[in-house]
């Protein structure tokens, strides 16, 4: 799919950068071939390999025996993104959502025989149309609602039936609570509730936005990104973009709370936009995605919470965003620019972590 520039959408964030693209030719050695997809400074990760090619596909997270992935992809003949399962292996891609509307923000639920996901079917087939790309980074608040299914697709249902934005739904790891973002009370707020959609419950209620929140492994604590608007005009403006339904870029934050809502916290504290956190099976660090180095490059760090302690972790030029570990912190799955045939393409990649 030929693109000459990249717009990316994950949980309703559409980013448009350009990048420079690597060719991952056949005829490589397997040492030759990781030469092309990692960087030598990046020292955590040994043994990429590159599970799609083609297309725009992020936001892959583990199903919960680690044996497959979902994720999010634009790709022929579909418009915009739909909804896939793979195996980790990036074996045996298959379409699981209706491959109508736009969907965002899969994920597996305990056993790995059902998937919850957002799209906008319930209102139309065709794709809702995108925010304006002339104003930079922009984020497309659609109306979005969250449904759950069968793993190969069947038996869609809804979880919210709200008007405006419900998405970014991940599960906790103890498989008792779904965590999404909702405009449901005019205000981007981060919520809970039961794998049935029972027993809805608020957990942030500071003015701004909070969102793309994920459990720690022992399902105690939830990681989130967040800005608040403090200034008058920081404040005027974020409402006008709530009125429009589309977010321009933000200095999010990394935050932590207790998985019932107390004990904020954040964890960085800088002018850069922060997002796609995910704890580190350790419980003690965060890997999350930043552009704090370049306003047009997104690399993954880490951060150690009690410290504050950052440590950068790729290094490609572009694009690195939606970490996950496995629960043994072995392998990172995420998504990157890197072995692109195309510029703007992205890709899923799994690699080693070394500690």
């Amino acid at each position: 799919m030929k693109r000459h520039s990249s717009k990316l959408l994950f949980s309703g964030f559409i980013l448009i950068f350009s990048t420079g693209f690597f060719f991952l030719g056949p005829s490589f050695s397997d040492d030759q071939a990781e030469e092309k997809i990692r960087h030598p400074e990046e020292r955590h990760l040994r043994n990429i390999r590159q599970l799609t090619f083609g297309g725009e596909n992020a936001e892959a997270y583990f199903s919960f025996d680690e044996k497959k992935l979902i994720f999010q992809s634009t790709r022929e003949p579909f418009k915009c993104d739909q909804i896939f399962i793979m195996n980790a292996d990036g074996s045996d891609i298959r379409l699981v959502s209706l491959g109508k509307g736009r969907t965002t923000c899969s994920y597996f639920l305990p056993g790995d025989k059902e998937i919850i996901y957002s799209s906008t079917h319930h209102l139309s087939d065709d794709c809702p149309p995108p925010p304006d790309f002339r104003q930079g980074y922009v984020w497309g608040l659609f109306d979005y609602d969250i449904f759950r299914a069968r793993a190969d697709g069947s038996q869609v249902r809804n979880l919210t039936n709200s008007p405006g934005y419900d998405a970014e739904a991940t599960v906790s790891p103890l498989g008792d609570k779904i965590v999404f973002t909702s405009l449901r009370d005019g205000d981007l707020e981060i919520y809970t509730m039961d794998l049935d959609g029972r027993y809805v419950k608020r957990l942030t209620h500071e003015f701004g936005y909070d969102g793309g929140a994920f459990f720690s492994l022992d399902g105690k604590k939830i990681c989130y990104r967040a800005w608040h608007p403090q200034t008058q005009q920081e404040i005027e403006a974020y409402k006008q973009m709530l009125e429009v339904r589309a977010l321009k870029s933000m200095r999010l934050q990394i935050y932590v709370m207790d998985a019932d809502g107390r004990n904020k916290r954040k964890i960085t504290n800088n002018n850069a936009a922060n997002l796609a956190p995910f704890f580190h099976p350790d419980g003690r660090r965060i890997i999350f995605t930043s552009n704090m180095e370049k306003p047009t490059e997104w690399d993954l760090y880490l951060v150690d919470m009690e410290t504050g302690q950052i440590e950068r972790v790729t290094y490609f030029e572009g694009f690195d965003s939606f970490p996950m570990f496995t629960r043994d912190g072995k392998k990172l799955v995420w998504a990157s620019n890197r072995g692109g045939k195309v510029r703007g393409e992205t890709n899923i990649f799994i690699a080693d972590w070394i500690d």
